[in-house]
């Protein structure tokens, strides 16, 4: 199955770097015949498919699945609930519980 677009799991890592390494080479089989610009078409289609997915690949980061951007949901209404902690000031001078 598919991994969904939103998410960049090990396997879909993984088939990304057998393509790259897949371009580069037939990138070296075309240079070492001497055809490399002769297949300009295909190197474009090639190095079109693999910079997609690089795309994906780089902004994995700001996707969030589902369950994440709930969570995320939960985490922010939370925090704006939650009372605010005021600070006092300490004065030595106005002792209010008497002596011990």
């Amino acid at each position: 199955m598919q991994e969904p677009e939103q998410t960049y799991g090990e396997s879909r890592r993984r088939e990304l770097l057998e393509l790259l390494r897949a371009l580069a080479a037939r990138i070296a089989e075309l240079d070492a015949n001497g055809e490399l610009l002769a297949h300009a078409a295909e190197l474009m289609k090639l190095t079109g498919d693999i910079r997609s997915e690089l795309f994906h690949y780089e902004v994995r980061a700001t996707y969030d699945t589902p369950e994440v951007a709930e969570s995320r949901r939960i985490v922010e209404e939370a925090a704006q609930d939650e009372p605010r902690w005021e600070p006092t000031v300490w004065h030595p001078d106005k002792e209010t519980d008497g002596e011990w």
